[in-house]
């Protein structure tokens, strides 16, 4: 079985020191920053004359970067599980730390926090029974996946779980809920009058995409009434016709399950200490007052396990087909089983347990030579459900290969402008939880210094184009990139990743370039993008968006996400994952080492534009309580307007800079450093105060997903469900000032300095 943690190491936690133990060092190191500021300023540092010119260094690194490096790491980090919280990750992390430390990088840390994860029970399992009218079980679900070839030994594997689910045993009649969105329980309760109170319902994964799937499928439910919740793959969602089962294809068996964790945490962190680092002094709150636990038993099951349940099912039939699935089942929806069986109730065994536990991230620095405290990081998780193949061990051998392009750099005498921090972060998978607790623990000096993030999750969800996701300030960055990079798709050879991706995914905004979507949640992004306001992005290659139904890879979160998926299936030269190591490494590159920062604003003004007239169209829906309710969208258009104006003179300022000049450039850096932390509201979202973005956030319905001028959105997304409309239509004016308040006041930060 998975082992946990047991044994703690005080003396490895990066970036927090008792601040008795610091104060001497602070009023030295105040003193030595203000000399090292002149001198770095006014006197050419000496270490300039060590920096190769900028774009032959860059070629440097990124031919250095080798895709037989990638597979190596890959299949070195997917051999045995790496669950947070347990040995086998903290050693991971020691391995990590060891040869960052070799590559070259000045300094690499562990920083420790401990926060609430969930396990199952090693010797009650959890499992899922059709009893009959004395309570026996005629039927249980399976306790574990079938292993895969050549991992028949593996003993440490966690069984298929929801983490953070609550202990229970409830059983009562089933209804089958679709895929549990909100519109399919109104459709139940309103269009087809079937109560799911008091019931267990069965849910498939899909069209909620990917991991918050079950934290809204969760919250539908309990509202709804229902005391458990059934999740399963069904084969329409998760297996591509034409493609054989694992081993011998990508599709899921039907044996296979998908973990996750059902928290909704919107951003807060740790369950118990929301808001501030679960370190050792933290006011921990009680099981009872933790963010974002559910309050009904949740398990996954396989879709063979699903069958047995849904081939019994009586009551109403589905409404229509998008109700059906794969399975040869009627899929109707209940309650309860057909005559014949309609004695027999479902009964859940959920035994999970929650705990504190230490959990490990790793800290590298490569120190800037010329703005040591700006600051460009690239992070990445390594922890796992099981051997993460994909998710996200591709993504943490591409952050291995930059560190030690970078280190290969640096062993030639070569630093960059500004210091470079690379992480690995732990328990990702229970919530995001080592970035956010890290950005938590040092959220004043990012802040303060934070040049961007970059996510370097999963490389691959698929092998047909790039995708990029990022603030509006990189696209010219990513763009430029890209022309610069060889495409490695079939078709293109001889022809830059921007062709193929152009004309692979071309946008649907701007005509003749290729689409960039915004930043969502469900990575570690979220932290430093949504709450800190620090310019975000992240890239990984992707399916055919246009013609794959499927919300995700079939194999997500499964035992069956094996090396041997990546290298046989998905990508056997590693040519993919190699692209994907030059684009994220090449913008990390660019971030920290372009004298001025190679941000846009220009494109922010384009965007924004866009963003108000899509959302002001959105509320002409209801054009007639617009003017009922005197509600006007004058004031934003204004201040985009404003907006824009003020950054294209900024721009025109920026071209004519004299670079000679370093304290005018640190003052026009710091304005383009600063744009994105002025569309921070410090209040925070409604009912969300972790998001604090007021352009973007994670949509309230899909948080994977991101969207614009969220306040606005959410207030008109409920709008016709609330009893008071008055009431309802004052929060979308107070919504429409806060953006033209924040638009507004962004653009003020880029005014010429007086």
């Amino acid at each position: 079985m998975w082992n946990l943690l047991q044994d703690t190491d005080s003396s490895v936690n990066a970036w927090r020191r008792p601040s008795w133990l610091c104060t001497g060092a602070l009023v030295l190191a105040g003193g030595l920053f203000a000399l090292g500021f002149l001198f770095g300023w006014f006197i050419k540092s000496s270490n300039e004359s060590i920096i190769v010119p900028q774009q032959n260094t860059k070629k440097v690194f990124l031919d250095e970067l080798k895709a037989e490096n990638i597979k190596k790491f890959l299949y070195n980090f997917t051999q045995i599980p790496h669950l947070a919280g347990t040995e086998q990750n903290f050693r991971l992390a020691k391995q990590i730390q060891s040869e960052w430390k070799e590559f070259g990088l000045d300094s690499v840390e562990l920083a420790h926090y401990d926060v609430l994860l969930s396990y199952p029970n090693k010797t009650n399992p959890n499992y899922i029974s059709i009893i009959d009218e004395d309570g026996n079980e005629l039927f249980n679900t399976s306790l574990f996946e079938p292993p895969p070839p050549g991992y028949e030994n593996i003993s440490d594997v966690v069984p298929p779980f929801s983490a953070f689910s609550p202990q229970g045993m409830p059983e009562g009649d089933l209804v089958y809920v679709n895929y549990a969105r909100a519109k399919d329980f109104f459709k139940l309760e309103r269009d087809m009058k079937i109560n799911c109170s008091g019931k267990i319902v069965i849910a498939r994964y899909g069209k909620i995409f990917r991991g918050n799937k079950t934290v809204l499928q969760v919250k539908n439910a309990q509202q709804a009434g229902a005391k458990g919740v059934i999740l399963y793959s069904d084969p329409a969602d998760y297996f591509v016709p034409g493609v054989k089962s694992y081993p011998n294809g990508w599709n899921l068996p039907g044996g296979g399950v998908q973990r996750g964790n059902v928290l909704n945490l919107n951003g807060a962190g740790d369950p118990l200490t929301p808001g501030y680092p679960a370190n050792e002094y933290a006011y921990r709150h009680e099981i009872a007052e933790a963010v974002g636990l559910p309050s009904i038993p949740v398990h996954p099951i396989g879709y063979y396990d699903a069958q047995k349940f849904l081939e019994k099912m009586g009551g109403t039939a589905p409404p229509d087909n998008s109700w059906k699935g794969g399975l040869k089942v009627p899929y109707n929806v209940g309650p309860g089983f057909i005559e014949d069986f309609s004695m027999q109730k479902v009964k859940m065994h959920i035994q999970s347990n929650s705990e504190v536990t230490r959990i490990y991230n790793v800290i590298g620095t490569l120190r800037g030579a010329v703005e040591p405290d700006r600051y460009v990081i690239l992070g990445g998780h390594r922890d796992s459900w099981v051997f993460g193949g994909i998710d996200p061990q591709s993504g943490a051998a591409v952050v291995h290969e930059i560190v030690r392009s970078f280190g290969e750099l640096k062993k030639k005498g070569w630093r960059p402008r500004r210091t470079i921090l690379f992480a690995s972060w732990d328990a990702e998978e229970f919530g995001l939880l080592g970035s956010t607790e890290w950005a938590e623990d040092n959220s004043r000096l990012l802040q303060e210094r934070g040049v961007a993030y970059i996510n370097s999750d999963s490389s691959i969800e698929g092998n047909y184009t790039l995708r990029v996701d990022c603030t509006p300030l990189m696209f010219n960055l990513v763009y430029k990139l890209a022309k610069e990079l060889k495409s490695p798709d079939e078709g293109f050879e001889g022809k830059s990743l921007y062709e193929s991706w152009k004309e692979k995914s071309p946008s649907p905004d701007f005509s003749g370039m290729p689409r960039i979507s915004k930043l969502g949640s469900g990575n570690d992004v979220e932290v430093f993008f949504q709450r800190l306001g620090i310019a975000s992005g992240r890239t990984r290659y992707t399916k055919n968006w246009a013609t794959s139904k499927f919300s995700n890879y079939p194999l997500y979160h499964s035992v069956y996400e094996t090396y041997e998926l990546v290298e046989k299936f998905y990508d056997p030269a590693f040519k993919y994952h190699l692209t994907v190591a030059q684009v994220r490494g090449g913008i990390v590159f660019e971030l920290a080492n372009s004298k001025v920062l190679p941000f846009d604003c220009r494109n922010y003004a384009v965007v924004l534009q866009n963003y108000a007239d899509k959302i002001y169209n959105i509320s002409m829906r209801h054009s007639q309580e617009m003017k009922t309710y005197n509600v006007s969208f004058d004031s934003l258009f204004t201040a985009v307007k404003n907006f824009t104006e003020i950054a294209s003179k900024f721009h025109k300022r920026l071209q004519d800079l004299d670079t000679s000049n370093p304290v005018l450039m640190r003052i026009m850096n710091d304005q383009l450093m600063f744009l994105e932390r002025a569309f921070i509201d410090p209040l925070g979202l409604p009912d969300r105060p972790f998001y604090r973005h007021v352009i973007y956030a994670p949509s309230s319905n899909n948080k994977y997903a991101g969207e614009s001028f969220p306040g606005i959105y959410d207030a008109l997304f409920v709008i016709e469900s609330k009893a008071d409309p008055s009431k309802a239509w004052g929060e979308v004016k107070r919504q429409i000032a806060i953006a033209a308040f924040t638009v507004q006041a962004a653009a003020g930060t880029l005014r010429e300095v007086a």
